[in-house]
């Protein structure tokens, strides 16, 4: 047996190892590929799996023993670790090895059977003693179980680990006493900022519930799969979690910082300065993360979602974690916006955008069941609760058809289907999908009126405003039947509202009295529609020109009266009772006659006593036309 004393280094040359020590070797351990040449004394006093296998070695004829160990728990490092602990050298455990040396000491049966105080024993101490009570020790030992999964399973050190760390989350980190740098500044255990080793009494202003997103994002996935699990039965909030989830996402996915709207700070971190990233499988990533997600609704998660689509797009995910993506976006279809719609074709079809993924999404959100009631035609779109919903994402859809229109590859059946996904009933006004239909009619010039009509059918021209049913009527990229159709139905909307209009006149009008009420209530109407002001006015206009055409007609008709009386006035009138000189007399000026016209033929010059009476007559009508005249 080599003395332990006497032991000063292990040295190698090449993939063999040797003990510096007075007496030769006389055991080789193999441990994948690389040979320890040691002495069998001091590895069968602490190794319970080399004893073994040197008493097997003993029942047979061989002259040099040689032990193979394979599947050692952290390779040819763990088991230099061991073997100078069994020369008795000093030996370090720090939270990145103590999970592999824990599990290489178990593999090696290394226990207090062949030692009191054998390396199984000590590990495990300090594994329960110092590394699970330590935040950033938790989370390094966690990431170092990655490579021995199976025998840190075996020995519950997973578990472990996941448990303290799940527990430290819900707890106020201060009270634990972390060196924890996220803030700028160290904190005492209480709370207080530290300077120099010196507390300031400084307290920090605010306890950030996100400090641990950072540094629980090195974990494989795998790990943080099941880290995340275990917080969700520990009762940490779901925002939070979700937040982790978004944060993890975003670190290994780099695609998706780009839909996510601007930078997210400067991550809080406890232990980033002592870990180390890992290389993961972005699809394997991403398929993981849909499964952690929770049933959430708000605009930034479904942005987050969106975003996570395009990304999963682009690395040709599963069908199934697409589906998944989808389905989460439909069933919060109101909260999206365009831009996060508008998602690029990354396939070989010759279309700019993927309106094929949006109709899907249509789809599921049409499908949803606390959304849409099984009988459209009777629900009240005013009244139910899901119709403000429904407006929203049929104003979404519009915006939408109205962006991808312009691209020349888009067929109109497209945009037909993507404006049948959603009933009737959902929009209120059509202005928007005419604009949509406007749009592609001019970006695709070459369309036969037979197409255009045909696409023309999708939008109902009665919910047409007045000012899109007067470009509509303008519009030469329309068919001719089609604008004759949005002629008729103005004229409806003009003769409806007028009719409106005056029956809200008749209906707020009453009798004219002296209380002043009533003319306070029309004032008020007046006031807050224009519309029954003009009507008013047009009305009486209206009235008054039917008065003066009355008026005229009666002066006309006396008029000609006067004219047939004066032709019977005595031939022997002087010229100064003609007909010209009587009409200037009674104020009326006579028609002109024409220059080839004869005077009238005086007969009598002699007064005759009917032309005096006659004469009495001017006086009179000339007072009565004055009056009439003021009519004008």
């Amino acid at each position: 047996m080599a003395p332990p004393g006497k032991v000063s280094e292990f040295c190698s040359e090449g993939n063999d190892w040797f003990c510096k020590a007075r007496l030769l070797s006389d055991i080789t351990v193999v441990v994948d590929g690389v040979n320890f040449h040691l002495h069998k004394f001091p590895l069968i006093s602490k190794c319970g799996k080399i004893s073994h296998m040197y008493e097997e070695f003993e029942s047979t004829s061989r002259s040099i023993f040689t032990a193979v160990l394979e599947e050692l728990p952290g390779g040819p490092d763990m088991f230099l670790i061991a073997a100078k602990f069994c020369y008795g050298m000093r030996v370090e455990l720090t939270p990145r090895n103590v999970v592999m040396v824990y599990c290489a000491a178990d593999y090696l049966e290394m226990t207090d059977e062949y030692g009191e105080g054998n390396l199984l024993s000590k590990s495990e101490s300090f594994f329960h003693n110092n590394v699970l009570h330590n935040w950033k020790d938790s989370i390094l030992a966690l990431q170092s179980c990655e490579p021995v999964i199976h025998w840190a399973e075996k020995l519950h050190i997973v578990n472990k680990c996941v448990n303290a760390i799940s527990v430290m989350v819900c707890t106020d980190p201060s009270l634990f006493g972390w060196p924890m740098m996220m803030y700028g500044s160290l904190q005492s255990p209480g709370g207080s900022i530290l300077w120099n080793g010196i507390n300031t009494g400084a307290r920090i202003r605010s306890s950030e519930s996100d400090w641990w997103f950072e540094d629980i994002s090195y974990l494989s996935v795998s790990l943080f799969e099941r880290l995340m699990k275990a917080m969700e039965t520990r009762g940490i909030r779901p925002e939070n979690l979700v937040g982790a989830v978004m944060h993890y996402a975003r670190k290994y996915l780099p695609g998706l910082g780009r839909w996510q709207g601007g930078q997210h700070g400067i991550p809080r971190t406890v232990t980033s300065f002592s870990l180390t990233p890992i290389a993961l499988d972005q699809k394997v990533v991403l398929e993981s993360i849909e499964k952690l997600l929770p049933r959430k609704k708000g605009k930034s998660f479904c942005r987050f979602l969106l975003g996570l689509l395009r990304v999963a797009l682009i690395l040709g995910v599963s069908q199934t974690c697409k589906d998944a993506l989808e389905r989460r976006i439909g069933m919060q279809l109101e909260l999206a916006t365009l831009d996060g719609l508008l998602i690029p074709t990354y396939s070989d079809a010759d279309a700019l955008y993927d309106t094929d993924c949006v109709e899907r999404i249509i789809h599921h959100f049409m499908s949803s069941e606390s959304k849409v009631p099984l009988s459209l035609s009777s629900v009240n779109m005013e009244t139910s609760p899901w119709s403000r919903p429904l407006q929203k994402v049929a104003k979404l859809v519009d915006s939408y058809i109205a962006e991808v229109a312009s691209d020349v590859t888009l067929k109109p059946g497209k945009i037909r289907s993507l404006a049948e996904a959603l009933p009737e009933s959902s929009r209120t006004l059509y202005d928007g999908l005419y604009r949509s239909l406007d749009i592609y009619f001019k970006a695709h010039p070459w369309l036969t009126d037979k197409e255009k009509e045909d696409l023309c059918s999708i939008v109902d021209f009665q919910k047409l405003s007045i000012d899109a049913c007067s470009h509509a009527s303008q519009n030469e990229r329309l068919p001719l039947r089609v604008v004759l159709q949005v002629l008729f139905f103005e004229q409806m909307h003009l003769r409806t509202a007028l009719a409106g209009c005056l029956h809200g006149l008749e209906t707020h009008s009453g009798p004219a009295g002296p209380t002043t009420v009533q003319g306070d209530m029309t004032g008020q109407i007046i006031q807050r529609d224009g519309w029954v002001t003009m009507v008013r006015e047009n009305r009486v206009l209206k009235v008054d020109m039917e008065k003066m055409r009355s008026r005229v007609g009666e002066l006309e008709e006396e008029f000609s009266q006067i004219k047939q009386e004066m032709k019977k006035v005595s031939k022997s009138h002087s010229s100064l009772s003609s007909p010209r000189v009587v009409g200037r007399r009674i104020g009326c000026s006579l028609l002109s006659q024409p220059s080839d016209a004869k005077p009238d033929t005086i007969q009598s010059t002699r007064p005759s006593p009917r032309s005096s009476v006659e004469q009495g007559r001017p006086s009179t009508l000339h007072i009565r036309h004055k009056k009439s005249s003021s009519l004008f």
